[in-house]
């Protein structure tokens, strides 16, 4: 072989080399196959209890039971609120007649009767007032002493203060209530109501049930047992929306955006559709439990995966993988 040829075949293998090396010098790029992120599907769940304590009457639901938004969980012995509520409403009675008595004013025949004892005292300052005026005339002579005229003088004055108490007492029989006695009645009627309101709500409450759609996680107490308010007596999962919580590396976060379709696939080989619903602005560090392919500490970003079509075959907790097929081209490529 001549050595001009062994050049020529030099330079050709050269410059295959830096073809290779340099993606064509640019004009070649490699096919993106997307991004993989792994992840797993969010236990979502919510602690039940009673707002009331009480003893509980009745569970009729168990572990692992899947239950409907308003579904009868559990229910407490309702007698003690009912006596309650009978109580609170009785009281709205006794308001109500002390109200319409007070608007209603008084009865005509009390108005008669406090007439008649103002007439009654008015005779008897009449009486008196002939006693004083006779007496007081014998008093001058002698024929009568100083003290008996001292006591007609006294009958006199009482006489003429019980007459002016009969006459009051008439003037309030004919005016009636007070509007400020009128607004305490109103007003202890409507605390009547509002008490009888809090115990119906309290009756109300008294029954447990299921927030939304999903599946009893643990049932935490039984009946007959005595419970406090916020104590929890059943843990529930809720169902819907599914969510899967999954990571993406700190160079790969500007290749994807919210609203980007994704796939969601478990180890048995099943898929769903979902959507990138959140990023997290703040980097962490690699949690022990996210997979990653070179298995090695780095920051990366949460996101929440929204899935769409999930059904029974997607379970909480269930270790997940992500494909993101619209991923932007990773840089470099």
């Amino acid at each position: 072989m001549t050595r001009p040829r062994i050049i020529a075949l030099a330079v050709v293998a050269l410059l295959a080399l830096l073809l290779v090396a340099t993606r064509g010098f640019g004009l070649w790029r490699t096919h993106d196959d997307g991004l993989t992120l792994y992840g797993n599907v969010d236990i979502r769940s919510v602690d039940l209890g009673f707002r009331v304590s009480g003893r509980i009457a009745a569970m009729p639901v168990e572990e692992g039971a899947s239950v409907k938004a308003g579904q009868v969980l559990a229910a407490l012995d309702p007698r003690p609120i009912g006596d309650k509520v009978a109580a609170a409403e009785a009281q709205i009675g006794l308001a109500e007649a002390d109200l319409a008595r007070r608007r209603n004013g008084n009865r005509p025949q009390d108005i008669a009767q406090a007439r008649a004892q103002l007439a009654q005292q008015q005779a008897n300052l009449a009486k008196a007032r002939e006693d004083y005026d006779r007496r007081k005339s014998l008093i001058a002579t002698g024929a009568i002493s100083q003290a008996v005229f001292d006591q007609t003088a006294a009958a006199l004055k009482a006489a003429q203060a019980q007459t002016d108490a009969a006459a009051q007492a008439l003037s309030l029989q004919q005016a009636g209530a007070r509007k400020e006695d009128v607004a305490a009645s109103e007003a202890q009627l409507r605390n009547a109501r509002a008490q009888a309101d809090s115990t119906k709500t309290d009756l109300r409450d008294a029954v447990l049930r299921a927030p939304s759609d999903g599946t009893i996680l643990t049932r935490a107490r039984e009946p007959g047992a005595i419970v406090q308010p916020g104590e929890t007596v059943f843990t529930l999962t809720i169902d819907r929306p599914v969510r899967v919580r999954a990571y993406v590396a700190e160079p790969d976060l500007g290749r994807i955006a919210p609203g980007m379709k994704v796939q969601v696939k478990t180890d048995d080989g099943h898929a769903w559709q979902g959507t990138i619903g959140y990023i997290s602005p703040a980097a962490e560090f690699t949690p022990k439990t996210v997979e990653t392919a070179n298995l090695r500490t780095d920051l990366v970003y949460r996101l929440r995966i929204i899935v769409t079509d999930a059904n029974a075959g997607l379970r909480q907790g269930q270790p997940v993988t992500i494909s993101v097929p619209g991923a932007r081209p990773a840089q470099g490529r």
